[in-house]
């Protein structure tokens, strides 16, 4: 061999060794760690780079802890450290101290969710931003949420889109609720943000593109023409100029109602009662800003209230108890009414008692959200244990609600605990807390309640096989949920 390819060989070996070295001392060095007036928790950190990553994304029943978290919790405690996601990382399963977090975001700690959703998301989504810009979408959220959720448009809507849905069942012998409840939840929120219904082609257009975003969000981020990752990132840029060119033709139709008389303007005022036509007068955000909101908009609108909707399907599958009594209190709401088709209302609504105690067993035994991200900004000393700066926290939601320290019966879907037990409390938290709680929580609830109400009304069903709830760790049904479905005698629709 010559001596300038043994030179090149020598550089080769020893940028490889080095690249180990740096990687291992990376990964082992914040075991090292030593604070003043604390004790970071215990715990092991894996393999090098990947830590415990897998491990700890092992898929198992949405309503357990699974092995990882059992495994860890009973070694080290409800709080212990652990390798995750590339960074070391203090995992909660204690109901103090998630509160704890959840409460001090943007003081001592700040979302920080891997970089690669970011690449997704976009860096102004309002699920990674943080600081000001965070506090903008949230309060524009909120402001649409508190306009929207007790409109009588807004609950029409979703009626009708319910009923639109539960009609197509009356000649199938058996559906995958999965895709029924996608398409129940996308229907009913293209329509209440860009106002667009099921037949118009933007719909599927940002359908097709939405689907392709999801199966990307959840896949190895390797931007490399082709895979999962990049289709995602592309999906998302034609979702976005789709919706630019929604907003421009709503402007364009804004501006030419200015020449029209008041008759006109009030037709177009009702016909574009919507998220969008309330975002375009904010002031507050940038055309980014309100693109990515819709984006949002749709994300949380989309998957989160569709799962819910399966979580609450499957469950009352196995408990007859809490259908009858669901189906008893909707069927007296229906009686109420003076015409046999009437429109639900706000009032009804809020009569729809047993049917929250229903969803919120849902949340608390389903775990559609199972942990957040969160990122230490300084040290924080908390009950004597030191979580370091620039740590990444996990508070994990699922071992605090199936905790039966916390919960009677926790492993058991139990409606009635609801009756006494407060839904606002710390040992619950399905939409996370603090200022990061899901604005959109509200909307969900209505959008599932409504559709209960003509469902339990209409349809006997039960489900095909065992098919679980499985996290892994976003939540999903394996069969897509099989409901062997059958019309009543006398239909209320």
């Amino acid at each position: 061999m010559a001596e300038g390819d043994s030179c090149w060989v020598v550089v080769l070996v020893g940028g490889v060794v080095g690249f180990i070295l740096v990687v291992v001392l990376n990964h082992f060095w914040p075991l090292l760690f030593k604070g003043k007036g604390g004790t970071v928790p215990k715990g092991s950190f894996g393999w090098p780079l990947l830590g415990e990553t897998f491990s700890f994304l092992k898929p198992h029943s949405s309503n357990s802890v699974g092995a990882f978290l059992h495994d860890h919790c009973s070694r080290y405690g409800k709080v212990f450290k652990s390798h995750l996601f590339f960074s070391p990382t203090v995992v909660s399963c204690d109901p103090e101290l998630n509160y704890f977090i959840l409460q001090s975001e943007g003081k001592l700690f700040e979302c920080s969710y891997p970089k690669p959703i970011h690449g997704i998301l976009g860096k102004v989504s309002m699920l990674v931003a943080v600081g000001d810009t965070h506090k903008r979408l949230r309060n524009a959220a909120l402001s649409l949420v508190t306009i929207t959720k007790s409109k009588p448009e807004f609950l029409h809507d979703i009626e009708n889109i319910a009923i639109q849905i539960l009609d197509s069942w009356k000649n199938k012998p058996q559906v995958i609720f999965c895709e029924e409840a996608r398409k129940f939840t996308f229907n009913v929120i293209v329509k209440q943000v860009l106002g667009l219904t099921p037949q118009e082609p933007e719909t599927s257009e940002i359908l097709e593109d939405f689907l392709t975003f999801m199966r990307g969000l959840i896949s190895l981020p390797l931007y490399i023409p082709g895979t999962p990752y990049a289709r995602a990132v592309q999906a998302r840029s034609r979702i976005s100029s789709t919706v630019k060119a929604i907003v421009e033709k709503r402007r364009a139709g804004r501006r030419n109602n200015n020449n029209n008389d008041d008759d006109d303007d009030n037709n177009n005022s009702k016909k574009n009662s919507d998220f969008l036509e309330i975002l375009l007068s904010v002031d507050t955000l940038s055309e980014d800003e309100k693109v990515s909101f819709v984006l949002d908009s749709l994300l949380g609108g989309y998957e989160t209230t569709s799962l819910l909707m399966c979580m609450v399907i499957h469950f009352l599958s196995h408990s007859p108890a809490a259908l009858q009594q669901l189906k008893q209190e909707h069927l007296k709401i229906r009686s109420m009414k003076q015409k046999h088709d009437d429109h639900l209302d706000w009032e009804d609504y809020k009569k729809m008692e047993f049917t929250q105690y229903v969803i919120n067993e849902a949340l608390r035994y389903g775990n559609v959200v199972k942990f957040v991200h969160r990122k230490a900004l300084k040290d924080v000393k908390y009950k004597g244990y030191l979580i370091p700066s620039g740590w990444k926290v996990l508070p994990v939601f699922t071992a605090v609600h199936l905790d039966p320290s916390l919960h009677a019966n926790a492993t058991q879907f139990h409606p009635w605990r609801w009756e006494s037990q407060d839904p606002t409390c710390k040992k619950f938290t399905p939409f996370g807390g603090g200022s990061r709680c899901c604005p959109g929580s509200d909307l969900a609830k209505v959008e599932v309640a409504f559709f209960l109400h003509h469902l339990v009304q209409n349809f006997r069903w039960k489900t095909e096989g065992e098919d679980q709830p499985i996290a892994y760790p976003y939540v999903e049904f394996q069969r897509g949920l099989v409901l062997n479905v059958d019309p009543c005698s006398e239909t209320t629709m």
